[in-house]
């Protein structure tokens, strides 16, 4: 089986072609040819003399995988079903909005964090994919070039497979990879402690916090990873960094009637998050099989998303899309099916 060119970073394919003993430049055409023209294979690549192409061929394919199935919402959303090296399929979520075109994308087949309300949650876990996987969802969408931003918010822990996601992160940031702004980049996570110093030091794109409760016996209920990584010693982390600049952090908040969406834990998060220049964003729960609790009613969440504000901690309700195609927060799951089964 040939090894991936994609998904390289201009230092391995340094690496590569000094091995092959081709010319010095070739690294940077190999890198302009994968990330900036978007080829799918190395014969495409025609600044290479025929020689360079067939001894690169010999061992290395550009790959990348199509979509192998295409699901599209009635609110525009699409969902994109990708095959993997590890076996298993995964998602990734484009989401039109005005002038921005934003892709969810995964970074790992099912995921080990096993919180209660999420389809991707039961999955288990199946295999990190590569940064050539990560990088391959956002060239083999049909809305490939006109992308505005990226979010790892798709199925995985991102910080759970912190290499191949920083380097995807280093190609998409790169001039001689895609050029992007961190600015256009999300990387949401639980809080894995381990790795979050080190992305918060290395990486200068924009930080989601899954939170969803501020207290830790009841976030511990849903999220079995809290008595691991706490959220007040993940909080407490991230006011060590500067984020009154550029560089955003943001807080994922899905509401559950009667479970974290009275006064009293609007109360707590906006002590939780006092002194922290951020955003909190709240998300309607999105129903999935077997699961008991039931979404706030709007008029909570207005509350919730008020109390917050009036306490300085800037707040809005996030729009709910795509859910008639299981393609809202917390539902991808792998599977084909349109529409939800509850």
């Amino acid at each position: 089986m040939k090894k991936w060119l994609l998904g390289l970073t201009l230092e391995e394919l340094q690496q590569i072609t000094k091995d092959l003993s081709l010319p010095s430049f070739t690294a940077k055409q190999l890198a302009h040819w994968l990330y900036v023209k978007k080829v799918s294979s190395v014969e495409q690549m025609s600044n290479l003399s025929k020689e360079s192409r067939e001894l690169l061929s010999r061992d290395y394919e550009v790959g990348g995988f199509a979509p192998s199935h295409t699901t599209t919402s009635l609110d525009g959303t699409v969902k994109y079903l990708f095959p993997s090296l590890c076996g298993t399929d995964i998602e990734a979520v484009m989401i039109p909005d005005a002038e921005r075109a934003t892709l969810c994308i995964s970074s790992q087949a099912g995921c080990k964090m096993g919180c209660e309300f999420c389809m991707t949650g039961r999955m288990g876990f199946k295999g990190n994919l590569s940064a050539g996987e990560i990088i391959s969802q956002i060239l083999n969408v049909a809305e490939s070039d006109s992308l505005t931003n990226i979010v790892f918010m798709g199925m995985g822990e991102p910080l759970d497979n912190y290499t191949e996601v920083i380097k995807s992160t280093l190609i998409l940031t790169s001039d001689w990879g895609f050029g992007w702004s961190p600015k256009r980049i999300t990387v949401s996570t639980i809080g894995v402690h381990k790795h979050l110093v080190d992305f918060l030091e290395n990486s200068r794109c924009h930080l989601a916090i899954s939170l969803h409760n501020p207290f830790d016996r009841q976030r511990e209920e849903m999220m079995p990873v809290q008595k691991a990584w706490p959220i007040s010693e993940t909080v407490e982390m991230i006011k060590k960094f500067d984020f009154s600049g550029q560089r955003r952090v943001s807080f994922e908040y899905i509401m559950f009637s009667g479970w974290n969406d009275s006064k009293k834990e609007a109360d707590a998060l906006a002590r939780m998050l006092k002194g922290l220049e951020c955003r909190v964003n709240l998300i309607r729960f999105h129903q999935i099989p077997d699961f008991p609790l039931k979404p706030s009613p709007d008029a909570i969440m207005v509350m919730f998303r008020d109390r917050l504000n009036n306490s300085g901690i800037m707040t809005t309700i996030r729009a709910s899309r795509g859910e008639d195609i299981m393609a809202a927060c917390g539902m991808l799951s792998s599977d084909k099916t349109n529409k939800p089964n509850l």
